[in-house]
């Protein structure tokens, strides 16, 4: 019973620190064996929240590459570090074997171990009812799932740990070989399905358990790994035709199956089925916390600002979020006061988003700005003063480039911009809030200088509650980002429906339930009224792009668009151009709103997938190394 007492250690270590107020040290000092880890219900209970204390800490967004890596928002590089910026650099090119940037692989194996160490000792405490244990089963094969999940979205074939090695176990037996892609999705799968039955239907106490797993959490994360097992990525890939072990065998799959797509389609609609049935429905109401007197569009841009800033308890469509909080707001907020200026020794930079992820949000049409035939495209740069049909999104008066005018409602939500109008930060009435003034950044007095260091001239207002205040003092109102939504998994369904069996009601059906919440007209209308293009959105192709666009615009800055880009084989594309910003240091509209790179990215082939360190592959010969390094 002594045996694995280093994994019992390193489960304990990370149990406060990682996880909510709950969790608990398991053990007294000096006191780190399975007989007191298990030897009643409480103490076997708070292994369970040490099983959960690695999937807490995926919440923190900087170390997410499908946060840092999307190129959704960009950081410059700065002589002093306020944070972890490492997983930002990775789209430089900072990426090597000696020391892989934000690496999972030793971290999920320990969390793995942790899960298994569970599921081998959960019928030793006396006091544990059936009804519980069978939960708690439940929810560590889950976590077990996930975090093999995790490891497979960033290195492909993974080794799947089953059972751990006991203690004495002769030293070759550890050196395991990676299982192909197919064996390690299949087994994700296998344990999926073996939780979901145990699993609670909904969360009764969301106070004390917020965060721990119920079925439509499960199925919607099946239908996710079923989407991402039928993707170009781990799909037939050609660059991985020849990819193969030490063996000879073959890794990856050889040829595309298009019934990973079927799949992944019954998933999505069994799990939206799942979560509907327990009032899970898209968030339509309008905060009134503390709001005063505003219009009825700005009403309905802070509606989808606030979907993901609300509270948890009060989110309809809330599918699966965590108890870390999103503790960034300093920098995603602009410096909109005079006294706001002292905050640039907290937050001396912002995070910027590049004028591509700008440009990605489409017209007020529902189009892209380069498809709308009443967009002027080829002028989009050209300033224009704020006029009254803008009032509510633009200042009134104020030169700002054309580009700002006319766009979706998402936009004016998650994008804050030079000229914008900034409802909240202490401003409650319409009349009375605040705009965005970024040009002549190194202006040395007055209010240019305020937002003086945006390297774009872009901020992510999604990701901004309204009732947080940059002022004298910095006062947030905390929220907590969410893993899966369910206009994500309405907009998944939709892509697996498509890439399945092409253009059907049904697919045009879930893409226009997202839509018509952001006040866009359904797809086909949009595309046969607006597009110069509308034969994109009847045909498979066109259509899978379509989706593709939509999920960025309405998961933006959600932690979503890295992992999408990667699995769509995207991302590649999308890094392959320098990253844009205006010319923030000038004071003049004309040559402020001038295109200026602020990244060159370096992002390769071989970065889809994550290197092994050198040293792991040394150690373990068995190991064979990811394509390209």
């Amino acid at each position: 019973m002594k045996r694995c007492y280093k994994w019992i250690c390193a489960a304990l270590l990370g149990v406060t620190a990682l996880s909510c107020q709950k969790y608990l040290d398991i053990v007294p000092d000096n006191v780190g064996t399975l007989d007191y880890a298990f030897r009643n219900r409480n103490e076997a209970e708070n292994y369970l929240f040490g099983c959960y204390s690695t999937l807490q800490h995926l919440s923190d967004v900087i170390y997410n590459p499908g946060f840092t890596t999307s190129a959704e928002i960009v950081y410059p590089i700065l002589d002093v570090h306020f944070f972890n910026e490492a997983g930002f650099n990775l789209i430089r090119g900072t990426q090597t074997t000696g020391s892989p940037v934000l690496s999972s692989w030793s971290t999920m194996y320990q969390a793995i171990r942790r899960c298994n160490i569970m599921l081998e000792n959960i019928d030793h405490p006396i006091d544990l009812k059936e009804p519980e244990k069978t939960r708690w089963i439940a929810e560590t094969k889950f976590l077990k799932a996930y975090y093999h999940y995790y490891l497979i979205r960033m290195y492909g074939p993974v080794i799947l740990v089953k059972e751990n090695n006991p203690v004495d176990v002769d030293i070759e037996a550890t050196k395991r070989k990676r299982a192909t892609l197919d064996e390690s999705f299949d087994y994700v799968l296998q344990l999926l399905d073996e939780a979901i039955p145990g699993l609670p239907p909904v969360i009764e106490n969301r106070a004390q358990e917020f965060g721990r797993i119920t079925k439509f959490i499960a199925m919607s994360v099946k239908a996710e790994v079923l989407a991402t097992a039928a993707s170009p990525l781990f799909n037939g890939n050609p660059d991985y035709a020849n990819f193969k072990d030490k063996d000879g065998r073959n890794l990856f799959p050889a040829s595309y199956d298009p019934q990973k797509w079927e799949k992944a389609a019954d998933a999505c609609k069994a799990a939206i089925t799942k979560c509907e049935a327990q009032g899970l429905k898209l968030a339509e109401v309008v905060p009134t916390n503390n709001v005063g007197d505003v219009s009825d569009e700005i009403k309905e841009v802070i509606k989808l600002q606030n979907i993901i800033t609300q509270r948890w308890e009060e989110s309809s469509e809330l599918v699966w979020g965590l108890n870390y909080g999103f503790n960034y707001q300093g920098y995603t907020i602009p410096k909109l006061t005079s006294k706001a200026v002292g905050m640039a020794n907290t937050y001396p930079s912002n995070w910027a988003v590049p004028l591509s992820e700008a440009e990605l949000f489409y017209t007020k049409n529902g189009v892209p700005i380069t498809e709308d035939k009443t967009f002027d495209y080829t002028n989009r740069y050209v300033p224009q003063e704020g006029d009254e049909a803008n009032q509510h999104y633009i200042k009134q008066g104020y030169q700002t480039a054309q580009e700002h005018f006319n766009r979706e409602r998402r936009f004016y939500a998650a994008i804050g911009f030079d000229g914008g109008i900034w409802f909240g930060n202490g401003q409650l009435n319409e009349a009375d809030s605040y705009y965005v003034q970024s040009r002549g950044i190194f202006a040395t007095s007055g209010p240019k200088s305020l937002n003086s260091t945006n390297m774009t001239g872009y901020w992510p207002k999604k990701l901004a509650n309204y009732l947080s205040v940059m002022d004298e003092t910095f006062t947030p109102v905390d929220f907590k980002t969410p893993l899966i939504r369910l206009a994500g998994l309405y907009l998944l369904y939709a892509e697996a429906l498509n890439e399945a069996g092409g253009p059907s009601d049904e697919v045009y059906m879930y893409i226009d339930k997202v839509r018509a919440r952001a006040g866009l007209p359904g797809v086909r209308e949009a595309w046969s009224t607006y597009s110069k293009t509308p034969a994109n959105a009847t045909r498979k192709e066109g259509l899978a792009q379509i989706i593709h666009q939509e999920r960025r615009i309405e998961l933006a800055f959600e932690e979503q668009a890295g992992w999408d880009l990667r699995r769509w084989k995207e991302l590649q594309g999308v890094l392959s151009r320098p990253l844009l910003g205006w010319n923030i240091q000038e004071e003049n509209p004309v040559d402020y709103y001038r295109p200026q790179s602020v990244i060159t990215p370096l992002f390769g082939l071989k970065d889809y997938l994550w290197p092994f360190s050198s040293s792991d592959v040394v150690i373990n010969e068995n190991l064979t190394q990811n394509p390209y390094w």
